[in-house]
């Protein structure tokens, strides 16, 4: 069973990210993930993010959001996490702006369902506000390591 914490590393979590919309914080997110090894074409795997967003939002309330895209750019299965220095609209379904954001990179080969693992086992826990604070209030990468740990 893969964890969630095989799949973050330091490089991947940005703790004041400052983005002023949807798009670059998106792309701010994939550039640590080409940093950390887990996307190798930045383009191809931008575009599959873009569009899982047009097909709905995955901004599922709460202040947060799970971008994802399954991608030939990736070279293996990873996770950023994001704190956003201000909110940001993401056309989430509670209207709420969002400023902690999960980022999920799949390879397209493993279409099995690994991905929706991860985003089942992070979305479970999103919904308790003691994580939600937990991770807002994370002073460093270990810290977020540690909360993801426990997941």
């Amino acid at each position: 069973m893969m964890h969630l914490s095989d799949l973050l590393k330091k490089e991947t979590i940005l703790l004041s990210l400052d983005a002023k919309n949807r798009e670059e914080c998106i792309d701010k997110m994939v550039e640590s993930m080409v940093e950390a090894g887990f996307v190798a074409d930045k383009s191809v795997y931008m575009e599959a993010v873009m569009s899982r967003e047009e097909t709905g939002t995955t901004g599922i309330g709460f202040g947060v959001a799970i971008p994802h895209g399954k991608s030939k750019g990736v070279a293996e299965p990873g996770l950023a996490f994001a704190r956003l220095k201000q909110p940001i609209d993401w056309k989430s379904m509670d209207g709420n702006p969002v400023s902690v954001v999960f980022l999920i990179a799949v390879p397209e080969e493993k279409v099995g369902n690994e991905h929706l693992q991860i985003l089942i086992a992070i979305s479970r826990k999103l919904i308790h506000e003691e994580f939600r604070n937990q991770l807002k209030e994370a002073g460093s990468a270990q810290d977020i390591i540690d909360i993801l740990q426990a997941i």
